[in-house]
């Protein structure tokens, strides 16, 4: 080694030294710097093992954040009941409906564009979406049930007006809200169909009530006309939009569509509890490739997602990366549907694609006024609490879970219920 090698190495030595307790501590802070109690945020984790040991689901992982640092990041339970092995911080889940937000931001991005307004009608891409009908109202509790032969009569009228994007977006569109993934009102998606290759036939089923006058999930199918907008609008499959404008620009590196044909081997298995016991379920039938369901297609891990609420809650920007402009971003998280509207939770308003706190008290939370984010069926979850600037993330794959819902604000409750300083940012 020569002399200026050596005094090379002397030196990376020293700085190694230096920066890497700076580094730990970036990457850990102690959560009572964040404003946050450790040993009250322990009860997210005895929240989540107590799901786990009544064989809710088997593994979970939990990432709360503040300030665009981690607090709390941790992996609990197994990856899956096959072969036991610990659950892990990078786990690959199926994040369903966590999909929409993604969704709701390509829209964003093409408005910002000039290439669609909130106000369009839907009509204005798909054509076959110009002269909708609605179920008259003795047929609409009546869809996707058994009542009655499959060749009883159904009455529809004409749609008072044509269905929006701002529609599909803020769910008042009675866009096949009572569809499921895979199949709904006799649609299906078959193995090798396309978003495009729906649309004629989602534009033939009857709307469930008339444009604007309730609220009602569209648990798809909504979204996925959406993504097949995002598709004409920009002229990309929308897998190669929501990589090249979204995914890529965030380093979502381990976000994506569609599971290698060999199988990923950080993917959580997804099992739902019958009597007690946890079954495993078949993978989704729209996971075929050439489906990218806006609705629910993404698989995704804890860490990419953050970086997406970071963005959002950022304003649209992570770092030097600007994906939408604040503007943009306070409209998504809008109360654009009041919880007075038929339909809605009290105290819940909903945005573009995301729900919006408008009124903790008579949600009965301990978020603030004005957070927001959204769910997914297979148990996943994230809101961001613009006031107390902190991220809340759970990831699990518990299907049909009936108590999700309580589950979701369970978690909210332990997430807020640890604060207790204002943090940083109010210190200084």
């Amino acid at each position: 080694m020569n002399r200026r090698s050596a005094r090379l190495l002397i030196v990376w030595f020293f700085a190694a030294i230096l920066v890497a307790p700076m580094l730990g501590r970036a990457e850990n802070p102690p959560p009572e710097r964040l404003g946050f109690s450790a040993e009250r945020l322990e009860r997210v984790a005895e929240l989540m093992q107590r799901q786990i040991d009544a064989n809710v689901f088997p593994g979970a992982v939990t990432l709360i954040a503040r300030d665009d640092e981690i607090v709390f990041f941790r992996a609990q339970g197994v990856m899956d009941l096959e072969t036991r092995r610990p659950m892990q911080k990078d786990a690959v889940f199926r994040i369903m409906s966590m999909t929409k937000p993604v969704v709701a931001v390509s829209i964003m991005m093409m408005v910002e564009e000039g290439k669609v307004r909130l106000t369009d009608p839907v009509s204005r891409f798909i054509p076959e979406f110009r002269d909708l009908t609605v179920l008259a109202p003795q047929n609409a509790t009546t869809r996707g049930s058994n009542a009655g032969s499959e060749h009883a009569p159904v009455r529809t009228v004409p749609a008072e007006r044509e269905i929006t994007i701002r529609d599909l977006l803020t769910h008042t569109a009675g866009f096949m809200t009572t569809g499921g993934p895979g199949e709904a009102s006799g649609v299906a998606i078959g193995p090798n169909d396309s978003l495009a290759d729906l649309m004629p036939r989602l534009a033939a089923v009857p709307l469930d009530f008339q444009p604007g006058t309730q609220w009602a999930y569209s648990g798809q199918y909504a979204f996925d006309v959406l993504a097949r907008v995002v598709e004409i609008a920009s002229g990309q499959p929308f897998d190669a939009f929501v990589k090249a404008r979204i995914l890529d620009p965030l380093g979502m590196k381990d976000t994506f569509f569609q599971l290698p044909d060999e199988g990923h081997p950080r993917l959580a298995g997804l099992y739902r509890t019958v009597n007690g016991t946890l079954e495993p379920v078949a993978e989704m039938p729209f996971v075929n490739g050439v489906y990218f369901s806006g609705g629910g297609g993404l698989f995704s891990i804890a860490e990419d997602y953050l970086k997406l609420a970071r963005m959002l809650a950022n304003g649209g920007r992570l770092g030097d990366m600007r994906l939408l402009s604040r503007k943009s971003v306070d409209l998504m998280r809008s109360a654009h549907v009041p919880d007075t509207l038929p339909g809605r939770t009290p105290g819940e308003g909903y945005g573009l694609g995301v729900r919006v706190v408008t009124d903790p008290a008579a949600r009965n939370t301990l978020v603030s006024k004005g957070t927001w984010g959204w769910s997914g069926a297979f148990n996943t979850h994230f809101f961001i609490d613009p006031e107390e600037r902190i991220i809340g993330i759970f990831m699990t794959q518990s299907a049909f879970l009936e108590s999700r819902w309580q589950f979701r604000d369970d978690f909210e409750t332990a997430v807020m219920q640890a604060l207790i300083d204002d943090g940083p940012r109010d210190r200084d």
